[in-house]
């Protein structure tokens, strides 16, 4: 998971990216100049392992505590770890409060060159191998409100992850165990597909922006679908770069990888589909290259 925070760091980003999709990792991009808020509310909702930013301008002490604050805002401080770089900007003791602070690792020049970029990738990875999953008493929560409070939203972003790791079987019985949504009306499903560039994205947004602001008590789910790596299971979900109006408290959007290279569905989506109709969303948007 990598976002920068200021501009001119494309070239590194990107190095830094594929070699996580070599590595095996799902990639959720957010490009540049993106506030603590958007990062938080990103990780919180696709439930990521972490938050890699660059940093290479002054402020970086503020905005990585503010970070690890509104993690804690969560309560996901201890789940989702927080790694970072800013060349010889961020200095020794800079990176000594940091890390004094909660902050996992923030990366000098002398790690880049004791440990290479992929000793820096594999000592990412190697903290981020413990599944972020919901805890048996969070199983049976109550989501009638049309806003989402921090603690429900991180719990769907969890339950996602559950059906992820369950079992076809495991998942109708979890499904059925499910009972915190009472809708009497038929729940509208809208996919949008098109090839890579087609701008499915920005027409997402677009509607999303339009059913907000028509609807004050409302809210819409959002499952955004990208292709898997066949050879390293890695995968770029960069939808989120361009969705501009997902930021409200009713709205909830979740990338997925498809798992299979093969394939541009994956297996659970209408387990997942299922899932957010019970959650309480009004609306569901699935967009998807195929």
């Amino acid at each position: 998971y990598w976002t920068s925070l200021f501009d001119g760091h494309d070239a590194s980003i990107n190095m830094i990216r594929r070699l996580l999709q070599q590595s095996g990792a799902e990639v959720i991009h957010l490009g540049h100049n993106r506030s603590v808020k958007d990062v938080v509310t990103a990780a919180i909702q696709e439930n990521a392992h972490a938050i890699l930013v660059s940093s290479y301008q002054g402020g970086h002490l503020e905005y990585f505590k503010y970070l690890f604050d509104l993690l804690k805002e969560y309560g996901a401080e201890s789940r989702i770890k927080i790694f970072g770089g800013g060349g010889g900007v961020i200095i020794p003791e800079e990176i000594k409060e940091l890390h004094n602070y909660g902050i996992t690792r923030i990366y000098s020049p002398e790690d880049g060159a004791t440990m290479g970029l992929q000793g820096m990738i594999n000592d990412i990875l190697g903290k981020c191998n413990i599944p972020n999953l919901p805890d048996k008493s969070e199983l049976n929560p109550n989501f009638e409100s049309p806003t989402l409070s921090k603690q429900q939203m991180y719990l769907i972003s969890k339950l996602i992850t559950q059906i992820e790791s369950n079992t076809e079987s495991d998942n109708l019985s979890f499904l059925d165990s499910l009972t915190f949504n009472n809708s009497k009306y038929k729940i509208p499903i809208i996919g949008i597909t098109g090839t890579g560039g087609a701008g499915k994205s920005s027409f997402t947004d677009e509607l999303v922006l339009r059913f907000l602001e028509d609807n004050d008590d409302l809210r819409v789910g959002i499952l955004s679908i990208d292709p898997s790596k066949r050879r390293t299971g890695g995968a770029l979900l960069g939808d989120r770069i361009r969705m501009n109006a997902i930021e409200s408290d009713r709205v909830f959007m979740r990338s997925f990888a498809t798992k299979q290279g093969t394939t541009k569905i994956m297996e659970i989506l209408p387990i997942i589909t299922k899932f957010y109709k019970k959650t309480g969303f009004d609306l569901v948007f699935i967009e998807t290259p195929g």
